[in-house]
């Protein structure tokens, strides 16, 4: 057995260390997002390279491309917030305009069309495998943890409170298709990424609302 297929056994179940370790950097990531840490990038770095080795055993290519994507969008993400935090200062978050929310929105229905159809005729989601109904709903779902994800972590980049709820909702279908891949501990750590993330979202919305006061005042 190599070193990627390399595991344990719980209740019958074979947990992969790779899945285990990279989401445990994955859950890692979320809590230093929430303290606005500039380890978090790094962090989210390594856990997707751990969690896209983990994907391509599963041969769930869309996850793995995700993982791919997440890796490219953290080196992103730490140039960002190391511009933001310059001068050793806190990192300035906001929500979202009216306009960013417009293409969050639109790039996710456009963009999990088009990812979908790609994944669907290129057989790159393992749901292409599926007889239909059933696998376009598998494809569709892939796409959408797909772009969804990627907008949540541009957003992240950005320092925009709304990636929390982006979060929200990439969990809300994560969770069943991870368990349904055979990807346990994912699927657990999709859950556990809800709460979290739900956490995350409250904490920073205070943090933005805290601030803003400050700012008028300077400004003044």
């Amino acid at each position: 057995m190599s070193w990627v297929e390399a595991g344990f056994e719980v209740f019958g179940t074979h947990v992969l260390w790779t899945d285990l370790i990279g989401n445990i950097a994955a859950l890692s990531t979320v809590v230093l997002a929430m303290r606005m840490s500039i380890w978090t990038w790094p962090v989210q770095f390594a856990g997707s390279v751990l969690l896209f080795v983990a994907s391509v055993n599963a041969h769930i290519t869309g996850n793995a491309l995700k993982q791919a994507l997440f890796a490219g969008l953290a080196v992103y993400g730490w140039w960002a917030w190391r511009r933001g935090k310059q001068g050793g200062g806190r990192l300035d978050i906001r929500p979202a305009t009216w306009r960013e929310r417009s293409l969050v929105i639109g790039g996710l229905l456009v963009g999990t069309a088009l990812v979908g159809l790609l994944f669907y005729v290129t057989g790159l989601s393992w749901g292409a495998q599926v007889p239909l109904p059933e696998g376009g709903f598998l494809v569709a779902a892939d796409a959408y943890i797909f772009v969804g994800s990627a907008l949540a972590t541009w957003a992240q980049g950005r320092a925009l409170v709304d990636f929390w709820v982006v979060w929200v909702a990439v969990d809300l279908v994560g969770v069943p298709l991870a368990f349904s891949s055979g990807l346990v501990v994912s699927g657990a750590v999709y859950g556990i990424f809800f709460v979290l993330v739900v956490i995350g979202f409250v904490k920073w919305l205070r943090e933005f609302r805290s601030a803003a006061p400050t700012a008028v005042a300077v400004a003044q």
